[in-house]
């Protein structure tokens, strides 16, 4: 996981969506930051638009 780069941007959102999203993050034991890319990770997931995972190491180990 260490190749990921990970980028930095300013997110702009009002205070009861904010409120909620941090209440969120407290029951299920996450940072707010953590929460948010949880939620965007699902959403991505959902709507099918994650890059797909790199088969190179399955072949590998398919080969052998």
């Amino acid at each position: 996981m260490a190749d990921k780069k990970t980028k930095s941007f300013i997110l702009r959102i009002d205070g009861d969506t904010m409120d909620a999203i941090e209440a969120w993050a407290a029951d299920e034991f996450r940072s707010t930051n953590g929460q948010l890319q949880w939620i965007i990770t699902e959403a991505l997931r959902k709507a099918k638009r994650l890059p797909k995972k790199s088969q190179k190491k399955t072949d590998s180990a398919d080969s052998e």
